[in-house]
């Protein structure tokens, strides 16, 4: 079996238990993350326990490598990446379907969308158009007014002389 784990994780030896449908994932005696357990395919391949968040960064450099990538189809976390990725492969030429599908799982990740950006998908490809990653960008984009305004107030620096100087009265 192959999985995929976090990048921040290369050079890293890992502990593993294994169970019947999970891994669990160990640095140390630290614990780090669980993945589900793959099966090998009955055809004798190996199998792929991917997740996308774990190289969506490295296929932002290079999107083309998505087109023969071994677990490309386990690659997408739902079927509506599926379906997008094979009407843009028809309509659109494998390069520019690469550099869209990449930038929609990118856009998944880095907003935390990735069920609505699933139905926002299989809603344009009902309606027999194919998705456009700078309009569902502009949707699924961050509300300026959602992010709250924190003010920071900052100690005076002569504060803090004044706190060095003080002694302790009644010790001795």
């Amino acid at each position: 079996m192959f999985y995929s784990v976090p990048s921040r994780l290369i050079g890293h030896r890992l502990r593993v238990r294994l169970y019947d449908d999970r891994l669990e994932c160990f640095l140390g005696a630290t614990p780090l993350l669980t993945l589900r357990r793959g099966q090998p395919q009955s055809s004798g391949k190996h199998g792929h326990v991917v997740d996308y968040r774990h190289v969506i960064h490295a296929l932002r450099r290079k999107p083309m490598a998505l087109l023969n990538l071994v677990y490309r189809e386990q690659l997408f976390p739902r079927s509506p990446y599926r379906r997008a990725f094979e009407a843009l492969l028809a309509g659109d030429g494998e390069k520019q379907a690469c550099r869209t599908i990449v930038g929609l799982l990118a856009l998944a990740h880095n907003r935390a969308c990735e069920a609505e950006l699933a139905e926002a998908i299989d809603a344009e490809l009902d309606g027999g158009r194919l998705p456009d990653l700078d309009a569902l960008g502009r949707r699924f984009a961050a509300v300026p007014a959602a992010i709250p305004d924190v003010t920071v107030e900052v100690t005076p620096l002569h504060l803090y002389d004044e706190l060095s100087t003080v002694q302790l009265v009644g010790a001795a």
